[in-house]
């Protein structure tokens, strides 16, 4: 058991170590993990890390089905919202913001690749946009985490320009470490969960846990007993994500294998060729897993999860819906696109209700996290993203509440800017800044 790590910035945290593995453990409350003593000289336990992690969905939702009114336990849901019914109380819907920037330039990737950022985008063959909110945290917070960010995908990117003359980059990167480049993003839930454990060499196949099974009995001797049920619930859910890994990544390994001697390699095959889970239940699942783990331990406090690219051609058989995502949402207002909605909105209650099951002292994982959930279009039939369909969970420490259905529509453009939103999570996250993107003011009433 090793409370330290080698980079200053991160002390004071609790691993378990095993040969080409480290476990970081969550917040223990008879254990000093976020920096100081729980309970120490004041009798005040250290404050818990906030988070931010963004998801996102291309091409619009049903607009008929989106929508909500009341407030907390009573807020009342659209259709396509409802798997979000357990947890009204700490969310907020969040209506008539919009990005300035992605609209009057034509579709799909003009109206994506600032959805963090609020970058003008450049058209042609350089890349030119803005730094997206989600790594403006990271370069914050990199001093004091393992990993600076995760940035998950749940489909490849593609390349080539769209008739607009905009790269296709900028419809499959949500996250941008600069203005000419994209944050690499990491499609294979193996290899994220490789990352999230510094999991590597000859014994990747091992479980992380069965390498660190000493030290982890050793600390549940030392830790209170409340401590000890905390450990065994948190190895648990780490064994049950493991075993799900493990699985997929035995499909990337033979997809690699197959990509032998090929002109071609995995990443650019087809689905499931590429290695990639078929089932996309199972791999957005797997990459919510992993940046709950990730939140859990404070391994990383800024995640961010494209769900599905813009212009994404991801089919849901499971829903009895025939067409393909971008197809569908030119009949946006039918069933199977609500069906659509609502199977991505409960990606986010997945995420958020594995976070409010977090316990960390008087609060959750969740309560210390802003959970966004975006998309770059309104209507997919109309291409219209003159507002965005917004919604967030969890109260950021204490500094968002929630419960609320906040309705900007008929408000002015300067006053329903979605860099507003951006930048009042910055400063609530304690990156004070008096600008970003096209805003200079947080959002008011937020």
């Amino acid at each position: 058991m090793n409370p330290n790590t080698s980079r200053a910035g991160v002390s004071r945290r609790l691993f378990l170590r095993g040969v080409g593995v480290t476990v970081a453990l969550p917040w223990l409350e008879s254990v000093p993990v976020w920096g100081a003593d729980p309970a120490a000289k004041t009798g005040t336990p250290a404050e818990s890390p906030k988070r931010f992690a963004a998801l996102f969905m291309g091409c619009g939702v049903n607009p008929d089905h989106w929508w909500a009114k009341g407030s907390g336990a009573d807020m009342e849901l659209g259709k396509s919202l409802e798997p979000l019914a357990k947890l009204t109380a700490k969310l907020n819907v969040v209506n008539g913001l919009f990005n300035k920037s992605a609209t009057g330039v034509g579709i799909h990737p003009g109206q994506t690749g600032n959805i963090l950022s609020g970058a003008s985008l450049q058209k042609g063959a350089e890349l030119r946009g803005g730094v997206s909110v989600d790594q403006v945290l990271a370069d914050h917070f990199k001093e004091q985490t393992e990993q600076p960010s995760l940035v998950l995908g749940c489909e490849q990117p593609t390349t080539g320009y769209h008739e607009t003359n905009f790269s296709m980059a900028y419809s499959s990167h949500i996250s941008w470490q600069n203005a000419t480049s994209p944050v690499p993003m990491e499609a294979y839930p193996s290899l994220a969960f490789d990352a999230l454990f510094d999991n590597r060499g000859s014994r990747r196949n091992q479980s992380v846990l069965d390498r660190v099974r000493d030290e982890a009995a050793a600390l549940s001797g030392k830790v209170s007993a409340a401590d000890r049920v905390r450990l065994d619930e948190y190895l648990t859910s780490v064994r049950e994500v493991e075993k799900r890994a493990q699985a997929a990544r035995s499909h990337k390994d033979k997809a690699d294998d197959r990509a032998k001697g090929k002109s071609t390699p995995a990443v650019a095959m087809k689905r499931p060729d590429d290695g990639l889970p078929e089932d996309i239940r199972e791999h957005m699942r797997l990459m919510c897993d992993v940046i709950a783990i990730g939140f859990q331990t404070d391994k990383t406090r800024v995640a961010s999860l494209l769900l599905c690219r813009d212009i994404s051609g991801l089919f849901y058989p499971f829903l009895g819906v025939r067409d393909a995502h971008h197809g569908a949402s030119h009949n946006d207002k039918s069933e199977a696109y609500h069906k659509i909605t609502r199977f991505y909105v409960s990606q986010l209650a997945y995420l958020a209700e594995k976070l409010d099951a977090m316990t960390e002292g008087d609060r959750t994982v969740l309560d210390n996290s802003c959970v966004l959930f975006v998309n770059s279009l309104w209507s997919g039939s109309a291409h219209d993203s003159s507002k965005v369909p917004l919604l967030l969970a969890g109260g950021l420490g204490g500094t968002l509440q929630t419960g609320r259905v906040l309705d900007y529509t008929g408000r002015k453009d300067a006053d329903r800017k979605l860099c507003s939103l951006y930048l009042s999570v910055l400063n609530n996250m304690g990156v004070k800044q008096d600008k970003f993107g096209d805003a200079d003011a947080p959002l008011a009433g937020l």
